[in-house]
């Protein structure tokens, strides 16, 4: 069992009345104190240092960092759908990584299998179905479709109208023929009820 002592210390030589020029430099009483605890001492206990906050992971974080791994694949395919098409390159990228998580979200690489080409399928696939549901309002052949995007751009680049068709390597009458076929819009008319 411990005791509990209490020792304290202090002379009087070691206190010195301070005079108006010696002020700063006062002694002050040396005191040692000792404590001794008579019952168990338990320390208190030690609240844990505030550590940062752990973000949650999101439970889909790996099929995101999948996919964002394979970005340069959705550009190269974007790019390849913005020649042949008049759509912005950026909406083009936008459908692509969307198929890119969809194909991350989906594939198992339990087989062994490589992502890259399953990505793809996918990709396309999401290009396949906007290009669908956004394009044409009657059927028309890919070729005139081809003929007309390049048309769009040369317009786009400065090019008089007049002479598209010549560049194009096609008559005027088919040229207005492909413009007529390709520009169709669809309007949808709402029945009074």
């Amino acid at each position: 069992m411990t005791q509990l002592l209490l020792l304290v210390h202090a002379s009087a030589t070691d206190v010195v009345v301070p005079s108006p020029r010696l002020r700063r430099r006062r002694r002050l009483p040396c005191i040692h104190q000792q404590l001794v605890f008579a019952f168990p001492y338990q320390p208190p206990p030690q609240t844990p240092r505030k550590t940062r906050r752990q973000r949650p992971v999101h439970p889909q974080a790996a099929i995101h960092a999948l996919a964002l791994s394979h970005v340069d694949l959705a550009d190269k395919i974007a790019g390849n759908f913005a020649r042949r098409t008049t759509h912005p390159f950026d909406d083009l990228r936008q459908l692509a990584v969307i198929g890119l998580l969809k194909a991350a979200a989906r594939f198992d690489s339990s087989g062994g299998r490589s992502f890259r080409p399953y990505a793809r399928t996918y990709a396309n696939g999401e290009f396949t179905h906007y290009l669908r549901d956004h394009g044409f309002a009657i059927k028309v052949p890919p070729s005139w479709r081809d003929l007309y995007a390049s048309g769009q751009k040369l317009l786009r680049e400065g090019l008089q109208p007049q002479a598209i068709p010549q560049r194009l390597g096609i008559t005027a009458e088919r040229w207005r023929e492909i413009q007529d076929a390709c520009s169709t819009t669809v309007i949808a008319l709402q029945a009074d009820a």
